[in-house]
Order: structure tokens, then C-alpha cells, then sequence
């Protein structure tokens, strides 16, 4: 399998590439990934006791990054975490009387933090082709659910405090719902890589 730099992640691979259809394509493709996300989030189970629920959020997040690289994955989800800052209903569990900063400080804040880690650390591996194979981006994904995981389980633990199960809380709830996301993600890539080989053969 190539590990290679390819120098191209999957929305470079179509639409415009250069002047102003290239920019207008960016910011096309970050307004389309703010609401992804916001969407996404919002596709959630809870499971007591934990205060974090299962979400659709880290699919989006993963893909995101992957598809867009890190550059415009890392606009994308700054976006995303202004427009949430600022009171916007976003998040997977903000609501009126919860929103912008105050539910960032709230027991999700860490795993906010990991959505940026790993959006940056999934385009970055996406540009040196580990997109295109579904082993490869499988991998790619369970490292950003790590990264994701680190911050949001410190997090936990210095607002709730490290003698709560913290584990049982922030992480083992969530590992057959992310390894469903994770094998999902790893084949919606390279299944669109081969769409966009085609559509251009």
C-alpha cells in the first residue's frame, strides 16, 4: 500500500483549481462542512450515566478531515467551534439555556479539542494517500479517534475529578459505536476516490 505524498486530497481532486473558482470552492466546501457537522452532531443516543452521548459528530469530523486536508479541514472546524462559541445551537448536546462558551467548558470541551487534533492529523495522513485504501484510512481513523479520545478523557477528569470513572464515562460507552463509524468512514474515502477516477476516465 502507498504511503507516499500524493499531494492531493479527495476535494482537490474535482472543481476548480486555481483563482477565484478555487476560492469560491473553498468556501463553498467550509460552509457545507459547518453544516455537516452541526448535523451530525445532533444525530445522537445517550447512555447514562455518562455525560457525553454517542454522536454522529466524530464521523463528520473524521471525514472531514480526510476529505478536505488539514488546511481547510482546520478552517472548517474553527468555523464550526466559532459559530458554536458565539451561542449557535451546534453542538451535540448544547440547547437554549446551554450554548457557546459555557457548554465548551462543559464535560465535551476536551473532545472538542481532540475534533481539532484530529482533523489536522487526518488530512495530513489523507495527503500522503492513506485515503485511498481502506486499510490504511482505517487505520488513519482509529489514530484520530485516539487523538480525539486523549484530550476529551483529560478533560473529563479535571472537571468532574480524576476519582470518577472517568473511563467508563468518556470512553468505553462509545467503543462499538466508533469502530461501526470508523469501519463506515474508512470505506466512504476510497469508494469516492474510485467514483472521482472514474467520473474523470
Amino acid at each position: 500500500m502507498q504511503q507516499t505524498m500524493t499531494g492531493r486530497v479527495l476535494t482537490e481532486a474535482f472543481g476548480p483549481s486555481e483563482g477565484l473558482g478555487l476560492r469560491l470552492k473553498q468556501a463553498a466546501l467550509v460552509v457545507a462542512g459547518i453544516a455537516f457537522l452541526a448535523i451530525m452532531a445532533k444525530i445522537k443516543v445517550a447512555v447514562p450515566p455518562s455525560p457525553v452521548a454517542v454522536n454522529m459528530g466524530t464521523f463528520a469530523v473524521l471525514t472531514i478531515g480526510a476529505a478536505y486536508g488539514a488546511r481547510l479541514g482546520l478552517v472548517t472546524i474553527l468555523g464550526y467551534m466559532i459559530i458554536g462559541a458565539l451561542g449557535f445551537d451546534v453542538f451535540q448536546s448544547s440547547t437554549a439555556e446551554l450554548s457557546g462558551i459555557e457548554y465548551m467548558m462543559g464535560g465535551t470541551g476536551g473532545y472538542l479539542l481532540g475534533y481539532v487534533m484530529a482533523t489536522v492529523l487526518l488530512g495530513t495522513l489523507a495527503r500522503r494517500g492513506w485515503d485511498r485504501s481502506v486499510l490504511w484510512m482505517a487505520l488513519a481513523m482509529f489514530l484520530g479517534n485516539v487523538i480525539l479520545y486523549v484530550p476529551g478523557l483529560l478533560w473529563l477528569g479535571q472537571v468532574y475529578g480524576f476519582d470518577k470513572p472517568i473511563l467508563a464515562w468518556g470512553l468505553t460507552p462509545f467503543v462499538v459505536g466508533d469502530l461501526l463509524k470508523l469501519a463506515l468512514a474508512a470505506m466512504v474515502l476510497p469508494a469516492a476516490w474510485k467514483l472521482v477516477g472514474r467520473a474523470r476516465g
